[in-house]
This record gives C-alpha cells, sequence and structure tokens, in this order.
C-alpha cells in the first residue's frame, strides 16, 4: 500500500478496483473494463509490439500463395525476398495483422470476466476470432479505448 492509498484509508483499499472499472454496452451486453496503471499500459504497448516472427511468416506465405496466381498481372511485383501489390509489401500487409492481431488481443484482455476465476491472460486473438467477427472485434477495441482513455477516439471523432 502507497501512501495515498494509506491516506484514504481501508475502506478505500477494499473497493479502489471499483475505481478503475468502467463499463460500457455492447449489443445488449455490459461489458466491465479495469482501466490500466501507466505500467500496466507501457507493458501492453511492448506486447504489442512483440511481434512473433514465425506468424508473420505464415501470414506472408498464405498471402503469397494467393498472390502467385496474378504473376504477370499489372500491379505485382515479385522479388527475391518480398511480393509487391499495388505499392504495398505483402511482408508488411503480414505484420501489420500480427500487430493488428495483437493490439486487439490486449484490449480485450482489459475485460472482467464475469466468472471470477477465469484468467483474462489466456485468452488469444484465435479465441477473440472465433467469438466475433472482425467488424466486430473493431467495435469492440473502440468500446473498449473510449473507455479506457475518453479523451481519446480511434476513429478520428
Amino acid at each position: 500500500m502507497n501512501n495515498l492509498e494509506n491516506a484514504f484509508g481501508a475502506k478505500f483499499t477494499d473497493k479502489k478496483d471499483n475505481l478503475r472499472t468502467r463499463t460500457f454496452e455492447m449489443g445488449g451486453h455490459t461489458f466491465r473494463v479495469k482501466v490500466p496503471l501507466t505500467s500496466e499500459t507501457e507493458a501492453m504497448f511492448d506486447r504489442v509490439k512483440n511481434v512473433d516472427e514465425a506468424k508473420v511468416k505464415e501470414i506472408y506465405d498464405k498471402l503469397a500463395v494467393e498472390a502467385e496466381q496474378h504473376k504477370g498481372d499489372d500491379g505485382y511485383e515479385f522479388k527475391d525476398d518480398d511480393i509487391i501489390v499495388n505499392g504495398r509489401s505483402l511482408k508488411e500487409v503480414a505484420n501489420g495483422k500480427v500487430l493488428t492481431e495483437n493490439r486487439i488481443t490486449e484490449l480485450v484482455r482489459l475485460l472482467v470476466p464475469e466468472n471470477k476465476d477465469f484468467d483474462m491472460a489466456s485468452i488469444t486473438y484465435a479465441d477473440i476470432e472465433e467469438l466475433f467477427p472482425f467488424s466486430i472485434q473493431m467495435d469492440l477495441v473502440n468500446e473498449i479505448n473510449n473507455v479506457i482513455s475518453p479523451g481519446y477516439s480511434s476513429r478520428g471523432k
């Protein structure tokens, strides 16, 4: 317990997690979100940036197979280590997809589970993808962002 927490007393200490929990409704369900501390946010950003190169390669390989069907078409440039489609590197696209999946996963992990014994750290992107289509994932992430950072919006409002 730090000095400030101590100043507010034991009653505050017992309920301090409630202060950091906010809610939003989506699709008729009320979601609870734990607002992260600065140190938790920094750790989250570090995990988002930690890209699994094997996963990037797996996604790139799938994209490359599809691109191979367009060999010789305008807008497709095949290099030794990459494929450029309309000026965009497929390696960069694959990397961006992994970063996006990491970001979605980290934000969903901020949700407070109804089941108190459930550890949200065990959630994977595959779990999220199985439950929600991508457009719903983006709506969910926007709602979480609005709750934890109400002055900011990822939609540019």
